[in-house]
Parts: structure tokens; sequence; C-alpha cells
């Protein structure tokens, strides 16, 4: 969005006199188009009319070249905003072609167009030949200033957006060369005056973020989270800041404050602007802030958005067919002529539109079905390498414990000798999985003071009576857990525990994983 910022006026300055049939009827429908796409809800309607105007002067631009580059510029924007990245490429190739030498073109165009050609590329798999067109479309509006730091908000925001796409690419050493040339002419701007009061901060903040989460990319936490927490949270109030915060925040597994950033964008004139939910919308919106509440461990916010997305989805799926009939109703209306030659295509039309969705539909639920599985597999991944960790130190524990049992009694202390006596008193269950034993139960069973018991217990087994017995009736449940088929609810009795909860905690905090996970690994 940023990239059209020096193409978006209302206004072809070409003037009408001398303009040629052919070229009043581009610029008309120019114009038309221009409506549509500042309504934001008519796209396909901004690009019949944005198609129209190009192909009107594609075989001669020379009838008006300020016309034929801003309707190229803006019929490729529809058409990547459609998907068609090869459509927008060969209509950008033209464009540029025929510009090629010619200095009646506006040069306001030959970079923006260059940076669409280079985000073409990028979506096309061409990252080298996105890399030089990028480039070139630096170079050339350098040319057109003079040269650097001129004070051109221009190309402080092209030199972004190259960052922000060799970012996505993870070229970092090559984004990191382009987000200081944005710091520089930013800068440059700020020392000359260039721009109103609120725009200045509001770029400080965006750079401090890209900042951040470039200095996160590459695995510098400390200086990233150092830079963001620097940031003025006045300066977090615009769209841009607010997504490239959740971004680094994201990244850095900040998850609680990601959820507070993504509330604040129901603040912004995106969740205000529209009166209806895309697809892009649920990505964009939902999904990430979905995830961020899950991490954070806000279960019941993580629940409540995902019945807001299933909501959103259907909501979607209605404005998008409402939308589409909209549109091609104006269509019928305003081209009655040339739409009753393709009247027998209209049915198909409608049919691949409806298919469209469907296959979105299709798409996201295979999408979400995929990570469940990707997530799925790692968690067992995880807790395979968990349970031999715990046999592993389980069996270390036996061994320590066999080791004291043969060791001749005049070698022992006292504490070790009442504490091989407590060994062997535990290995019967039922001394510890009753829910009334308890360190003076033990000491009872020994035959000597609680002190003793404790004194013995924190000497060879650094830990206190009660962890212990906490131990031992969660290593009984795991071992009913493996070996039955008993409902977790009868086991947790058979194991001592009156409190489901307080097991559930010590059973993640033992094993680092559910009883149920546990269950299905170790019997797996």
């Amino acid at each position: 969005m940023l990239a059209v910022a020096g193409c978006t006026g209302k206004q072809i300055d070409d003037g009408e006199a001398g303009m040629s049939e052919a070229a009043r009827m581009a610029r008309h429908n120019l114009e038309v188009g221009m409506e549509y796409d500042s309504e934001r809800h008519q796209m396909r309607l901004a690009e019949l009319y944005y198609r129209k105007s190009y192909e009107t002067l594609k075989d001669e631009p020379s009838q008006s070249w300020a016309v034929y580059a801003a309707a190229g510029y803006r019929y490729a924007c529809m058409l990547i905003q459609r998907g068609d990245m090869e459509g927008a490429l060969d209509v950008v190739s033209e464009t540029l072609k025929k510009a090629e030498n010619n200095n009646d073109f506006p040069g306001s165009y030959k970079a923006g167009l260059l940076t669409l050609m280079a985000e073409c590329q990028l979506h096309l798999a061409m990252p080298e030949e996105a890399k030089q067109t990028f480039s070139k479309a630096y170079e050339y509006q350098l040319n057109v200033l003079g040269g650097r730091e001129k004070g051109d908000f221009n190309l402080a925001i092209l030199s972004s957006n190259i960052f922000l796409s060799f970012f996505e690419l993870g070229e970092y050493d090559e984004a990191g060369k382009w987000l200081s040339r944005y710091e520089e002419e930013l800068r440059a701007c700020e020392r000359l005056g260039v721009g109103d009061s609120l725009i200045i901060p509001e770029h400080n903040g965006l750079l401090s973020l890209y900042k951040a989460k470039h200095l996160q990319a590459t695995g510098r936490t400390k200086e990233a989270a150092a830079v963001y927490d620097a940031i003025p949270r006045s300066q977090l109030v615009n769209l841009s800041c607010i997504q490239a915060a959740t971004t680094y925040l994201m990244a850095a597994g900040r998850y609680a404050e990601a959820a507070d950033m993504y509330a604040r964008l129901d603040t912004t004139f995106a969740a205000v602007d529209s009166s209806h939910t895309t697809f892009d919308k649920i990505s964009l919106g939902l999904a990430p802030r979905y995830t961020a509440h899950r991490r954070a461990g806000h279960t019941a916010e993580a629940l409540e958005i995902a019945d807001k997305t299933i909501a959103a989805i259907d909501s979607a799926i209605a404005w998008q067919k409402q939308n589409d009939a909209a549109e091609l109703a104006v269509i019928y209306q305003t081209h009655e002529t040339e739409m009753a030659l393709e009247e027998s295509k209209a049915e198909t039309l409608i049919h691949r539109l409806l298919l469209i969705g469907a296959v979105i539909i299709i798409l996201l639920i295979a999408y979400l079905l995929r990570r469940a599985y990707i997530y799925n597999k790692v968690l067992t991944e995880k807790n395979r390498s968990l349970y031999e960790k715990i046999q592993q130190r389980q069996q270390a524990e036996a061994e320590e414990q066999r080791h004291l049992e043969a060791q001749p009694e005049e070698k022992l202390t006292q504490n070790q000798l009442l504490y091989r006596r407590l060994c062997e008193l535990v290995k019967n269950p039922d001394v510890y999985t009753d829910s009334d034993t308890n360190h003076e139960t033990l000491a009872r069973l020994l035959g000597t003071n609680y002190q003793y018991v404790y004194a013995a217990l924190r000497e060879c087994a650094d830990t206190t009576p009660a962890d212990y017995l906490n131990r031992l009736r969660i290593q009984y449940a795991a071992q009913l857990l493996e070996k039955s088929d008993d409902p977790i609810g009868l086991i947790i009795e058979q194991s001592g525990f009156t409190n489901r909860t307080t097991f559930a905690r010590l059973f993640a905090a033992y094993y680092s994983m559910t009883p149920s996970e546990y269950r299905k690994i170790a019997q797996k």
C-alpha cells in the first residue's frame, strides 16, 4: 500500500486540449475505475475499467502517456491484489518496455512500476531478479531526486518496502542495508522539515519496530527487546506500526503482549472503516490473535477468538456472494450491450466464484489440519524425548538406591541408615498411596521422630517429606497410566491424591506433560 503513495492522486494532469477520442475514453474509464477503487469494496469493477483504459491506449500510448502509465500501474495493482502475479508482470513489463528511452513517460510512475515488477518476481520465486529490479527502482528514484538524503518521503518509503521484501525472503544482510537507507532518508526528511508533526514520529516508531524485527531475526534478542521497549507507546498508533509490533512480539515469544497489541487493532480505522469481514482480515487479524492468546496461555480468550473465526468465515462467504452479485449487477447495467454477448458465460462465472469460495474454505481447513498434524508430530517427538529422559532419571535413582542398600551399615551415617530403612518401607505402595499418609506417619512407621526423617531426606535425597511422598505418588500414577486403561480420575484416587488440580500440577511439574500425553507416549 505504501508503494502506491507517489501515484495515488485522483486527477490525471494531461490537459484535454489536443486529446484524441480514444485518449478521452481511456481517461474517462481510468477516472471511473478510480472511483470504484476509492470505495475499497468494488475491486472487480475497478479492475474492469483500469483494463479498458489500459487496453484502449496499449497500441498507441503516445496519445496520452500520463493516462497510459496510470492505467497500467493501477491495472497491475489490481491483478496483484487478485493473485494474478504472471498477468501483472506481463502488464508491468510491457508498460516499462514502451516507457524505455521515452522522455514523455511520467517519471513518477517508473519507480512504482519497477517496484511492482520486483514484488511479482518475488511471488514467482525469482529472488535474484527481484533484487536487481528493486535496485533499479531505487537508483531511478535517486536519479529523479538528484541523489540521496534530499528529504523525499517517497524514497524513504521505497527503502522501507524493499527492506520488508528482503526481510520476508530471509535475506537479512541485504535487508539490513535497506533498513539503514530508510533511516538515512527519514533523518534527512526530519532535518529538512519535510512532513507534518505527526508523520515523522510515526515513521520513527515504524523504523524502530523494523530494527527490533531485524535484530530478533538475526539472533540479537536482547538488543531487539531493548529497541522495542524504548519505543514510546504514543508512536504505536497507526495500523502499520501495530502490525509491525505484533510481528516482533510473536517472533520474540512475548505472546501476552502480542495479544494485547492485537486488541489495539480494534481501535484503528481498519476495524471500523468496513462493514464486512474478508478472508484477509481473518488471516491477518483473527488467526494470529488466536495463536498469541493460545501461546500466552489465555485459553478462554483463544476459544472465544476461535468461535469468532468460524463466524467470520461464514460472514466472509456471505459478504463475498453479496458483493459479487452487486458488482455483477453494476456491470450488467452499465455495459448492457457488451454483457449481452457474455450472457451465456454468466452462470459459469457465478459458479466459478462459488467454487473459489469453496476452494478457499477447503484450503483454510487443509491448512488448519496440516498445522494440527505438524503440532501433534512435534509434540509427540518432544514427549518421546521427555519419556526417555524420565526413564533414565528413574533408572539412575534406582541405581543410587541399590548402591546405598549394598553398603555395609558401619560405613553409613545415621541419616543414611534411616533413609535406607525408609526406601525399604516405601517399596510397599500401600504406605504412600494412602491419602492420610504424611511425615508423621512415616516417622511412626520407622519408629523415630519426624525431625530425623526430615534430616535423612534432606541429606540423602535433597527433598522434604511432603515432596518425597508426592514424588512417590506421581511415579505410582505414571506406572498405572502406562500399564492400565483405567480412567485418570480413578488412577488419581488410587495414587493417594484427593485433588485433581493438585495432581495435574504436580504431574506436569515432574514430567513436563499431561497425564493423557504421558499415557499415550508410554503405551506407544
